[in-house]
Parts: structure tokens; sequence; C-alpha cells
């Protein structure tokens, strides 16, 4: 049994009643207009964006992302000691930490929060299968022990392997109690998430940098609203009802800026799209097609149909985008300005036979659909036939898991933490890239260890990448939202944060 921190809390509760806050501690309340309800607050169960934005504030994983998206200690005290052998590492505990219900974090609850999340998570699941063991180490550090090397590990620790408390552990959580710098007061469906400030938080050290660094509760309370009509969410901020509301349409920025009650927020590289090609069946199972596609597109042009602006959006043929670890120009090929004539070349040596590429894109994301009316026509300036298959998301989703039904599909992500977790790259993503070079590529970065072996494996599987051509990159797009004029301290991120930033007076 874990052991209440009461002289922490009796200390807590004096300094409070002498008026002695955090220096920046303020009464306000930030009102967040979200896309949407959180269909759960289980960020094991539903990683979602929706459930990891509002999680976050709640509940904090053994590690997280910084401003390159390397993984930095949140509930570790430290980077792990790996052994010589890569197989066994050790992790040191922040002592002094305290949930929500004022019981002390140790060992106890990672080892029961991990084994929950390696049971319930996708990505869980994935680490599990190489796990030999996870232990105790004393109170205040566990050791993993792997079967095999698994370079990801530490990113797969970065999100949604959230800590509770090892009594609060269950199959379906009922209380959802974490370490951070917001507690769970009530939560009513449809209408609103309501957190409060806990006054017992210990914040990590350093410079905020992305997810990572010193954490603030400087509002008394952090209220998310389900607004999902985009024109809602604009028109709430704009009269003062939101102080900050997510994902607006690039249409609003001008109409924010000029309100003079908010200001419109760029995040720049939120995603990527990109075009993904059936490497199963069909056309496009021949290699020298696939090149003359990526030789063939314009990503300059697409991007600009697509976003109009381009404040919006940018064109790097990296993977990753510039300020990421991961960011590298190396192996990039066939990625330009389009080349018809050169194209044309290739679609000749590969015996071409004027089947038609079928093309699959949906209107519900309007970008997606002027991506592929751009491609369209710059493939068929290349010599290729192309059938432009219009559909909605859920038919296109339901289509792509059949190798029988396309060719290319039009679709974008976010950056991921570890370039493993990409989705094209693994096997049995639609597009069913398979190469014996993939393989040997990824096998590669799974037995690294330091982040320089771990960039130069990442170089040498995008390389593979582009000489396997399983999608053509189109390029990097930014996320619109708007902040009220009077709130302080707000810095964009790809889940929307809100401890370090001050309400409106």
């Amino acid at each position: 049994m874990k052991k209440t921190f009461l002289i922490a809390t009796l200390a807590s509760a004096l300094a409070a009643s002498a008026g002695l806050m955090p220096a920046q501690a303020s009464d306000g309340i930030l009102t967040v207009a979200t896309i949407g309800e959180p269909p759960t607050l289980d960020a094991m169960q539903t990683p979602t964006d929706i459930v990891l934005m509002i999680d976050q504030h709640i509940f904090e994983t053994l590690y997280t992302y910084d401003a390159q998206w390397k993984s930095v200690p949140l509930l570790a005290a430290a980077m792990p000691e790996i052994s010589e052998d890569g197989l066994t590492y050790r992790i040191p505990l922040r002592e002094g930490v305290t949930f929500h219900d004022g019981s002390a974090f140790d060992a106890k609850d990672v080892v029961a929060s991990l084994t929950r999340w390696m049971a319930v998570n996708s990505k869980g699941k994935q680490v599990a299968e190489i796990v030999e063991s996870l232990t105790e180490d004393g109170a205040h550090a566990v050791v993993v022990k792997l079967k095999s090397r698994y370079a990801p590990l530490l990113a797969t620790l970065s999100q949604a392997s959230i800590i509770i408390p090892s009594e609060k552990v269950a199959d379906t959580l009922t209380e959802f109690v974490g370490t951070g710098p917001y507690a769970l007061k009530e939560r009513k469906p449809d209408q609103y998430t309501q957190l409060v400030r806990f006054e017992d938080y210990k914040s990590p050290e350093g410079e905020p940098s992305n997810y990572a660094g010193k954490r603030e509760a400087i509002a008394k309370e952090v209220r998310f609203v389900p607004v999902p009509d985009a024109n809602t969410r604009v028109e709430g901020l704009i009269s003062g009802q939101f102080d900050y509301a997510d994902s607006l349409p690039v249409s609003a920025y001008e109409r924010v800026e000029a309100s003079g009650n908010a200001k419109p927020v760029i995040f720049e590289n939120a995603g990527w799209a990109s075009l993904n090609l059936n490497m199963k069946e069909g056309l496009l199972t021949n290699k020298a097609l696939r090149q003359a596609v990526q030789v063939a597109l314009n990503p300059s042009d697409m991007m600009l149909a697509a976003f109009s602006d381009d404040r919006f959006f940018s064109v790097d043929a990296s993977l990753f985008p510039g300020g990421s670890f991961w960011h590298t120009e190396a192996g990039v090929a066939r990625y330009g300005e389009g080349d018809p004539e050169a194209a044309a070349k290739l679609i000749e040596e590969a015996g071409y036979d004027g089947t038609p590429i079928r093309l699959m894109t949906s209107r519900q994301y309007e970008f997606h659909y002027k991506i592929g009316e751009v491609a369209k026509a710059y493939l068929e300036a290349a010599g290729f036939k192309v059938d432009l298959q219009v559909v909605d998301w859920a038919t296109l989703t339901t289509r792509r898991a059949d190798p029988k039904e396309w060719d290319i599909f039009i679709t974008h992500s976010n950056f991921p933490g570890d370039p493993t977790t990409i989705n094209t790259i693994t096997d049995s993503y639609p597009g069913w890239y398979v190469s014996d070079q993939k393989a040997k590529a990824v096998a590669g970065y799974m037995e690294a260890t330091s982040d320089d072996d771990k960039l130069k494996a990442w170089e040498a599987i995008q390389t593979v990448i582009y000489d396997d051509a399983p999608l053509f990159k189109v390029g990097n797009f930014n996320a619109v939202a708007g902040v009220g004029a009077s709130v302080d301290g707000y810095t964009p991120t790809y889940w929307p944060h809100f401890w370090n930033v001050t309400p409106k007076n």
C-alpha cells in the first residue's frame, strides 16, 4: 500500500491559505472549443487526437516529445540506462510526484499501468511481443527486458502509455486519476469536460519545449467544449465565448485576424498529404510505373491547389519536416516540379498498356480532392490514363482494404514520434508495402540504440522508400486555430495544451 503524502498536502494547504500560490496563478478560466466530444478519457483504449489533447492535462507518461520530437523524460527522472546488448532498459523515476488522489507515484504504478497498456493499446501490444519482463527495481525505478532490440521503445512510451495509480488499474477505467497539472472535476458528455488546477502538481524542470520542460497550471480551470461545426467555433471565438478554437478553416483566417477580439494561430507542419500506391495488385505492382508516377507529379501545384496560400503549406521531399530530428534529404529522388517528358519515357520503357490508373479521393477532405484533380492532370500529361474516383471517406477507407479496387488513394497523416510508426512502412497498411530492401532497412533501425545510429538507419529507410515508391509525398500542411486576443502564453503544438497559458482577466 502506498502512503499518502500527508505532510506535503498539509504544507500545500497552508501555503494556499496564506496566499502563497505560484506567482502566475490566476483565477481565470480557459474555455476551449474542440472539434467534438471525446469518446473516452482512456487514452490507452482510444488514442485519438481529441482524447490525447484533453488527456495530456490529466495524465503523464514516462517520456514525452520535445521540439525536435525526440523523447525526453517526463515522469522518468532521466533517460534510461541501456545495457551493452541493448536488451535491458533501467528507467529511473522522479521522486516526490503525487497523483490527484494524494497517493505517491512509484514503480508499482508504472508496472501496473504499462502492463495494462501492453494489453489494450495497439502500439502497446506491439511492444508486448518483444518484452520479456517488466519489473520494479525498488520504489523509484523499473527495468524492461526485451527479447530483441527495439529502437522505437521510448517513442512508444511517449504517447498514450499514461501512468495511473496501481489501485485504479482495471479493464475499464471508472476513475481518471493522473499526475498532470490539471485534475478532472466533471465530465458532461456533449457539454463539457471540466479540469481544475492540481495544487500539488510537481513540474518537470527545464525550459518549455513542445511537451517537455516546465508545466505551470496558471488558469484555475480549463473547460473543453465540443463544437463540431467549424463556423460555430469561429463565431464563438470572435464573440469571446471561447478563449481557444481548434481546427478552423483556412478561409476564416482573415476574419479572425480582423476581429480585434481574437488572433489566428498557425501550427506549422501539422501533417502531410500523400498519394499511396497499390503494390499488391494491379498496374502499379510494376516498380518502373510507380517511379514514373513520382517523376510526373508536381507537388507545388498540388499543394497550392489544395491550400490556396503558401502560409498554409510547404513543399519538402523529406518525410519529416524541417526542425524535426528526423528531417533528412537522404535518398530523395524523382521529386520536383513534374517532368511529363521524362515520365513518358519511363512509362514506355515499362511497357504501359493503357490501363487506367484508378485514383481514389474524397471531398470530405476538400484538399484531398483538389490534390487529386491536379495529380490527374499531370499523370495524363505524362501519358497515363486516369480514372478519378470521388467517394465519401467511409467508402474510401472500406475500398482501400481491397487491393482489387484501386491503384492510388489520397490521404494525410501527422508526423509520428518514431519513423517506423509511419503507416506506409507497415506491411499490412493499404498499399501493402513489402520489399526485401525495406525489411532489411527496418531491421537495421530496430537494432539501433543511440540517436546517431537511429538517424543513420532512418536515412537508409527513406532512401529505400524513394526507390520502392510505395507513396508520393505531396507536401506538409499547416493547421489554423484561434486564440482570444487577451490570452497570453499560448504556444501552438500538434495536440494543443494549456499549461503555461494565462487566461484573460
